[in-house]
Order: C-alpha cells, then structure tokens, then sequence
C-alpha cells in the first residue's frame, strides 16, 4: 500500500509538471506517440509469442520488405495492432468504455487472422486455458465483464493505479475471447488511461516473466500488488520520455550520462529499472536528460 501511493503521489507530479509543458506542443507530442506505435506493437505481440523483433516490426508498419519470410499471422497482428493503437487515441476521449467498445476494438486486431472469432465473445464450448488456469466458462463472460466496468466506474475515488491494474487482472482472468486477450487486454488500459487523462503506458516484453506473475498472484490469491508495480513504474517511464523532450532536455544514453558523471552504469541501471530517477527506455535503450540531477 505504502508504495502505491508513494508512486500516485509520484505521478500526479509528473502528470502536473506534464500538461505545464505540454501547451502549444502538440506536434512534438503527436511525434513522440507516434514513434511509440511500433515499440507498442513490438512488446505487446512479443508478449505475446511473436516472433518478429522491433526492428521487423517497424518494417512491417513502413511496408518495407523483410529480410527473411514472415507468416502472414503475425504481418496481420503487427498492423492490426498498430491500427488499434492509433485508434484509441481519439476514440478513448469521445466514448466511455463498454462492451460494445471492447467488442470493436477486438475485431479491428483480430480481422483477417480468425475473422470467425473477430469481434465476438466466447460463446457455447469455447474453454481456454492460460498455462494452469482454465478461464471461465462462456456463459459467465458477459456478467464478469459487466461487474468488471461496473466496478471500474464505481472507484472513481480510489487511484489510478489501482483501478486499471484491478481491471486489467480482472479481464485477463476471465479471457472473453477465443483470441486476442492478452493484446486487447493492453489496449484497454491505455484506453482508460487516455480517457481519464493520463499518458498511455508500454508494458514491455522484458517484463514478461514479473508480468505473469502478477496474474499468478492474482489468480492465487486475488491480491493486486504486482500488477500495480508494473502499471505504477510503466506509467513514470511514460511521462519522463515525454518530458525530456516537451522540457526541451538534451537527451543522452544511460551509458554516456554514467560516463560524464563519473557514477556506475550498474547502479543507474538499477536505479532507471526501479524508476527512482527520471530515465526512460526507449527502443530497448534507457536513457536520461544530460542534466538531470540524482539526489542521494
């Protein structure tokens, strides 16, 4: 609890110190969305198994020709995905969250992959089994999803952190669809985070395995934690990128800002994965405002 409201207290700065730069810079911040378009991509369907590496990912988005073959799966989950990312954007700030929303959404990142299942729930004797748990059954899909936006919209007063990472377990748990879940289930936290004001977060593929274990726990115990760390610490990595270029910082790797401050590229690294110090990754590659000042 301690350190979900140290990091709400955290981000509610970030976020003010945001919307105070952010006047009269709406290209630079339409740019930097736009640059995260295949990063989103790229760990959300690695995530997900994907072959394709971030490099090919941003191929697949500039239809330029890869260098090796490529199922036709994951071209169409690549831009199906892309698609949905760009979307939301401005469907987020013109409607609420609903089913039917979710329901669009779905088809638009499952057409020509399995347009049987496109757009639709789970219906009849459509069981899925995500390593040990078997979600529930179709009939319940619907009423869980129901109680899931119901209770969402029932916590206004409690933080953002919390409720996003309450529904995003929520609906990974039930998993509606015969496909796409984990995918759509992404897009919906960026959704609501667009919607309530907030900048959209990347939950990258090299955070898979505490990832899981978020649902683990979840699934074990009904606890939250976890999944709230990940939501917490994506959600700063988000804002520092975003004001390190709306703040006008000169921006510099981790390794070059270690080097001209004569500190350990080690500790910074430890520092930059936890998020005690405003450094962002950004194609794989953390990095920091040149002046930036670490406090001991």
């Amino acid at each position: 609890m301690a350190k979900t409201l140290a990091a709400i207290g955290k981000i509610n700065n970030l976020r003010e110190r945001y919307y105070k730069a952010s006047p009269g810079k709406d290209a630079l911040v339409k740019l930097v969305e736009e640059a995260e378009v295949a990063e989103q991509v790229y760990n959300s369907n690695a995530i997900e198994n994907s072959t394709l590496t971030l490099e090919e990912t941003e191929k697949i988005l500039l239809q330029i020709d890869l260098d090796r073959y490529i199922s036709e799966r994951e071209i169409f989950e690549a831009k199906n995905l892309a698609r949905v990312v760009s979307y939301i954007d401005k469907r987020a700030k013109e409607q609420e969250l609903t089913l039917d929303v979710i329901l669009s959404l779905h088809k638009m990142l499952i057409s020509n992959i399995r347009d049987d299942v496109a757009g639709r729930f789970r219906k009849d004797n459509e069981f899925v089994r995500v390593g040990s748990h078997i979600a529930p059954s179709p009939q319940e899909v619907i009423p869980r999803l129901g109680n899931m936006l119901s209770e969402y919209n029932a916590s206004s007063g409690i933080n953002i952190i919390k409720r996003i990472a309450k529904l995003h377990l929520d609906f990974e748990h039930t998993h509606p669809f015969v496909d796409g879940n984990g995918r759509i289930g992404r897009v919906l936290n960026n959704y609501i985070l667009i919607r309530e004001g907030f900048v959209p977060i990347n939950i990258k593929f090299i955070d898979r395995k505490r990832y899981y274990e978020a649902f683990r726990e979840f699934d074990a115990k009904g606890a939250t934690a976890i999944m709230e760390e990940i939501v917490a610490k994506a959600l700063t990595n988000s804002y520092h990128k975003r004001l390190a270029y709306l703040e006008g910082k000169r921006i510099v790797t981790l390794v070059q800002y270690a080097k001209e401050n004569k500190l350990s590229h080690s500790n910074l690294i430890n520092k930059a994965t936890r998020q005690t110090i405003e450094a962002f990754l950004e194609k794989g590659v953390w990095k920091i405002a040149a002046d930036y000042s670490i406090k001991n």
